[in-house]
């Protein structure tokens, strides 16, 4: 268990982290198998590499508007980590990797960004929710879903991703209020990369810190180094297995920071300096502080790190053209997934859409 110095109470707890900027671990280091630290690192570096080749889609206008997630490899891909198959993950929009993690693949990620809709459907026996694009709404989903499992008696936990700017919305407290008083198996991670859009935290909360919100609704919090993946991975999995066991739910702010805009409509050299940008590239780059990690514990080799990019980039070329080839929605798909039955004014409206539109697509 996670000691209590780090915890929010009356008093601010303290960041929890495990991994140096030089790759040099702290007591808290999980020692992990190699083979489970060389696939943490494979997708961190999966993450990005899609994450790249979405921006030069969508510059290329081959792809329409769409969130980066480079810098905030660690707390996606190490809590992701830390799910067990039967737990459910919900996430924003931003958390591709962490969604890769738990099995959806990047071609329907990639088809998702591109207006394919088919991309929005997560294959079966995966337990993920679809993208959630209003902000914060999915803390709802996650409060409703682990409240059903206190119900049914089930033993999975809920893993809900959102940014500081959820906070600013009533659904994270309605979530979290009613979260704390079910005492649900509900772990909230709010990635809190500096801003929502364009608004500072500063902005947003007159609080320190998000993760003293859970004070109020008598839930534990605690504060993350979310740009350390062993840290991601040990607090994010310490917080499941207690809401597991019937401790209820856990708030985590992980303090991360996007390398790039806020979506592709953003321009965030109207908000922030970059020379900040590139000196927190240079100092506090995820990837590459859990590869000085793997360097000293003689896991990882330049050798090693070639043919990794060269194989990451080869999957990620093909799942773009995957999707850029996948066939799209229907009139009919429109309806057709709604009732067991389609009802008669359903079926009107179908007939009504194929003939404005000349039996084309949607």
């Amino acid at each position: 268990m996670i000691d209590d110095k780090y915890l929010y109470r009356l008093e601010k707890g303290e960041t929890f982290h495990i991994l140096d900027q030089d790759g040099s671990a702290n007591e808290l280091d999980p020692k992990l198998p190699p083979d489970v630290l060389l696939k943490i690192y494979r997708m961190m570096v999966q993450a990005r590499a899609f994450d790249e080749k979405a921006l030069k889609l969508q510059r290329a206008g081959r792809m329409g508007t769409y969130p980066p997630l480079s810098g905030q490899e660690a707390v996606q891909i190490g809590s992701a980590f830390a799910l067990d198959k039967s737990d459910w993950m919900v996430p924003s929009y931003r958390e591709a990797g962490a969604m890769m993690v738990k099995g959806v693949p990047m071609k329907l990620q990639y088809m998702l960004w591109m207006g394919n809709d088919w991309g929005n459907r997560i294959p079966d026996g995966v337990n993920c929710l679809p993208v959630s694009i209003p902000v914060g709404s999915q803390t709802l989903h996650a409060t409703g879903m682990a409240w059903a499992a206190n119900v049914r008696k089930e033993k999975n936990a809920f893993l809900c991703y959102f940014g500081d700017g959820a906070t600013s919305r009533g659904d994270f407290h309605e979530s979290l209020n009613f979260a704390g008083v079910f005492q649900v198996p509900a772990v909230f991670l709010c990635s809190n990369n500096g801003f929502a859009i364009s608004t500072p935290v500063v902005l947003q909360t007159h609080a320190e810190t998000i993760a003293q919100k859970a004070i109020a609704y008598g839930i534990r919090g605690y504060r993350l180094d979310g740009m350390d993946v062993l840290a991601s991975y040990v607090l994010a999995k310490d917080a499941l297995d207690r809401a597991k066991k019937g401790e209820g739910p856990t708030l985590i702010e992980a303090l991360c920071y996007r390398f790039g805009p806020h979506t592709t409509a953003d321009n965030p050299d109207l908000y922030r300096e970059k020379e900040e940008v590139e000196r927190i590239k240079k100092e506090k780059d995820p990837i590459a502080r859990f590869r000085n990690y793997l360097v000293k514990r003689k896991l990882w080799d330049d050798q090693k790190e070639k043919a990794l990019i060269e194989e990451i980039d080869r999957l990620v070329d093909a799942a773009a053209k995957e999707a850029e080839k996948a066939p799209v929605p229907t009139f009919e798909d429109l309806v057709r997934n709604v009732f067991a039955e389609t009802p008669p004014y359903l079926e009107d409206e179908l007939n009504y859409f194929k003939k404005v539109s000349g039996g084309g697509k949607p």
